[in-house]
């Protein structure tokens, strides 16, 4: 007796001696679970995916050592105010009013706060240094006194960097405008703590007469970004699981026909997703966009186990099996095969820990320790209940439901699934070459697969949002301000997420030549970039910010032209003093946005032509930072979004690979082990090739690119794929084992198995397949994936499985790798006969 043979026993010795004990202890187990579930944390969002890459810390250091207006980084906010006319003298009052409440309550931690309205309130009173002292200047200017002040501030700049584009200076008047609110907190503050920050200040904001927070006046900032795209993952659970819910009992009782039978089946799926929460609470793993569909995944394979368990006890009862007899052929046949589907696709799901996403390693982690708990839960769990509800049932009076097995005594499914064997016998050899050759374009196909990554990509679907609205409390999802922010970037402040690129320089920018360094970045730009009338790159940096503030102050302009040695404009010498007097200027904060406090770095911006190619602005930036004598790295969000779709592609083909390589070893050498025969396994891997090929062309037919959230897809295909094949080709050696001829076994295989697989099939799509109803569209497309491969995983297992069967005995046998078994002369003579009738 082998070792898996005498855990096979021991499970059986439990199930059906100690049911009682069994339950309990995995009810105690489930207790213990559930205070790893309260210890469960939330991430979510694009940034789970470029922490780790260069030009993301890049980004992360100008977010720390520059300051801008628009943007910003977790320990600020902006207030995006739009009205008629945000120049206007009660605007500018209530701007500063606004500014004066966020900046004097101490609970908010408010550093400071700058606007338009400082610059303007500035010209009219030098001597107004606090907000509430400036709001009192502007409210008493005469109306010329205003105006003289606002053209003043224009001049400096200081109006038109902070106010929309639609800025009319002759006629002063411009239709939105920004306030920067930077917080005072500890760098090693949560976001949590942010958040809660800046939640405090949307009331404050609101407080103010003529400030409607939501309406006319929108904070925003990180935390309430990451709170609100958190707020994504339960919005998408309310509106999924609950259909997923109704969907999955109407399937489960079509696969059960069986109330009781189907509550045992669905504690055992809470049983394993509970224990599933419960791991990643105490392992500190977050709960992401990514593991959203670690859960569908093992309630699929959960429905397959559990319908399994059921249809091949109710086989052996209706032989005339006793209940523990029963259960012990049930689990002596069964448990090897989910043990093989188990570690096949735990080792399909690990091969993601090669992948450079912490979110894709994580998922590959839960899901794994998922499969091994549902192994447990109904390898165990599951038949100790249905022995002890049966024994309870022969004793009580409790009404006989449908007790037969799934697709068996003539019905019209038992008809239908006989197709793939009937196939086999008429043929078989067309039937592979069809599925493989589709396969295999599939593949082809699936090559041309486009990837895609960004942070809109994240974001909800618009329309699904204000159709799901309509919905009542709690279904209807949250109101997200990030959408109206992102548009009002866009519209009023010709700023986006993308659209330009940055050169982080990394080095002091106090030399001499360092200004003419990053002037000579602008000179001769690759044709991605947008450029000026004099043919140089489109680009704002600490040069731009000097030129501009030079044109409006004719001292500073006698400044940079002292300095000029070789008359470019771009002073050439004595840069510290430069830098000094136009610090202390009014053009200063736009200056802090493109010189570090400290000197020891700076940045430079770049737009791309509308239109181009992001791959190509991106090489060329890359090239540029290359190029330049500067130590210069190439970062924005088109940079870092490059980044992990490179990144992208390769964990994607190198999770694929190692999940067939790791699967097929173990396949042969478990079949070896078990069976004396390495070839059964590969009959398991040749329909999950099949499978992996469709679902890649289905990919490319649909147009569903490769993302961070659904690059899994590929390598998890393969463990879903085993699931079915395992079934049905365990059940079939069995069956041939014991004497009958091929087909033959394939007969009772298909009889007693196939429904069983059509239960699952049904039950697991439509589970999977709810996941379209998200309101992330990642989301959608990963069920839509993850439905098409368990379907495509079916179709092989019924349709593919028996003809490969076929072929593969009569030519295999030709090189002696038929599907022979130890036999006597007899049982081996007649196999001889059958295959010489074929």
């Amino acid at each position: 007796m082998t070792a898996a043979d005498r855990a096979v026993e021991r499970i059986d010795e439990l199930a059906t001696n100690r049911p009682v004990a069994v339950i309990v202890a995995f009810l105690l187990v489930s207790v213990v679970a559930l205070g790893g579930v309260t210890a469960i944390s939330t991430s979510a969002g694009a940034d789970q995916f470029t922490q780790d890459i260069p030009a993301q810390q890049a980004l992360d250091e100008i977010d720390e050592e520059f300051e801008s207006s628009i943007g910003g980084s977790a320990t600020s906010a902006q207030v995006i105010v739009t009205g008629d006319d945000v120049l206007s003298r009660d605007a500018l009052v209530r701007i500063l009013e606004t500014q004066d409440r966020l900046e004097s309550r101490s609970t908010l931690r408010v550093a400071s706060t700058t606007s338009h309205a400082n610059a303007i309130a500035r010209r009219l009173d030098p001597s107004a240094e606090t907000p509430g002292e400036q709001r009192d200047a502007v409210a008493e200017a005469t109306p010329r006194e205003l105006a003289a002040a606002i053209e003043a501030a224009d001049e400096s700049g200081a109006v038109a960097a902070q106010v929309s584009t639609d800025y009319n200076p002759t006629a002063q008047r411009a239709g939105a405008a920004i306030v920067g609110v930077t917080y005072d907190v500890p760098d090693a503050a949560t976001t949590a703590r942010v958040e809660t920050l800046q939640v405090r200040s949307v009331e404050v904001v609101d407080s103010v007469p003529g400030m409607e927070a939501g309406e006319n006046a929108i904070l925003f900032g990180d935390g309430i970004l990451q709170s609100e795209i958190n707020a994504l993952l339960t919005d998408t659970a309310i509106i999924v699981f609950p259909a997923a819910l109704v969907l999955i009992l109407l399937f489960l009782l079509f696969a059960y026909r069986d109330p009781i039978d189907m509550a045992l089946g669905l504690s055992a799926l809470g049983m394993s997703v509970l224990w599933t929460f419960g791991f990643m609470g105490y392992a500190g793993i977050p709960f992401s966009d990514s593991l959203i569909t670690v859960f569908p995944l093992l309630v699929a394979v959960g429905i397959d186990f559990g319908i399994h368990i059921i249809n091949r006890y109710r086989e052996e009862r209706l032989d005339g099996g006793g209940i523990g007899d029963s259960m012990r052929t049930t689990t002596d046949q069964l448990f090897i095969a989910f043990l093989l589907v188990t570690i096949t696709t735990v080792v399909s799901l690990i091969a993601n820990v090669v992948s450079p996403f912490d979110p894709n390693r994580d998922f590959g982690i839960v899901a794994a320790v998922g499969m091994v708990f549902t192994l447990m839960v109904f390898g165990v769990y599951l038949p100790a209940a249905k022995v002890l509800v049966d024994r309870v049932r022969d004793r009580l009076p409790i009404p006989e439901f449908g007790s037969t097995p799934l697709g068996t005594g003539g019905s019209r499914l038992g008809t239908l699934l006989h197709v793939g064997v009937d196939l086999s016998r008429i043929a078989p050899v067309l039937v592979v070459v069809v599925v493989l050759l589709g396969g295999a374009l599939g593949g082809a196909y699936g090559t041309g697969v486009d990837t895609e990554f960004s942070e809109e990509a994240f974001f909800p679907d618009e329309g699904r949002l204000e159709t799901y609205s309509q919905l009542p409390e709690p279904l209807a999802p949250t109101d997200y301000t990030f959408l109206d922010v992102l548009t009002l970037f866009e519209e009023e402040f010709d700023q986006s997420f993308v659209g330009s690129v940055t050169l982080y320089v990394d080095q002091s920018v106090r030399d001499d030549d360092s200004l003419e360094l990053i002037d000579r970045t602008t000179r001769n730009p690759p044709d991605t970039f947008a450029t000026t009338d004099e043919r140089r790159a489109s680009a704002t940096s600490i040069v731009t910010v000097i030129e501009d503030h030079a044109e409006n102050d004719p001292e500073f302009r006698r400044t940079v032209e002292r300095n000029d040695r070789l008359g470019t404009g771009v002073p050439d010498r004595n840069v510290d003093e430069v830098y000094d007097e136009l610090l202390d200027s009014s053009a200063e904060g736009q200056a802090r946005g493109y010189i570090a406090a400290d000197r020891g770095s700076a940045r430079i911006d770049y737009t791309i032509r509308p239109g181009v190619d992001d791959a190509e602005a991106v090489a060329d930036v890359r090239e540029l930072a290359e190029r330049t004598p500067l130590t210069a790295v190439a970062t924005g969000q088109l940079v870092v979004n490059e980044a992990v779709i490179e990144l992208l592609l390769d964990s994607a083909v190198r999770s694929l690979i190692a999940a067939f390589v790791l699967t097929a070893a173990f396949l042969m050498l478990s079949y070896r082990y078990l069976e004396g025969k390495a070839v059964y396994g590969a009959l398991n891997l040749v329909p999950v090739l099949a499978t992996v090929g469709l679902l890649a062309g289905s990919m490319y037919v649909l147009d569903i690119p490769l993302t961070p959230i659904n690059a899994p897809i590929l390598s998890v295909s393969i463990g879903l794929g085993v699931d079915y094949t395992v079934h049905f080709v365990h059940r079939f050696v069995d069956e041939y084992k014991a004497g009958m001829p091929i087909q033959e076994a394939l007969d009772v295989t298909i009889g007693g198995t196939g429904g069983a697989l059509t239960g699952s099939m049904l039950t697991t799509v439509t589970g999977l397949g709810v996941l379209w109803l998200a309101v992330i569209p990642l989301i959608q497309e990963f069920g839509a994936l993850l439905a098409l491969g368990v379907f495509y995983a079916y179709l092989c297992s019924i349709v593919l499985v028996p003809s490969l069967v076929v072929v593969w005995d009569r030519y295999g046998s030709r090189v002696g790798l038929g599907l022979e078994a130890t036999l006597g002369e007899e049982d081996e003579a007649a196999r001889d006969v059958e295959r010489g009738g074929r």
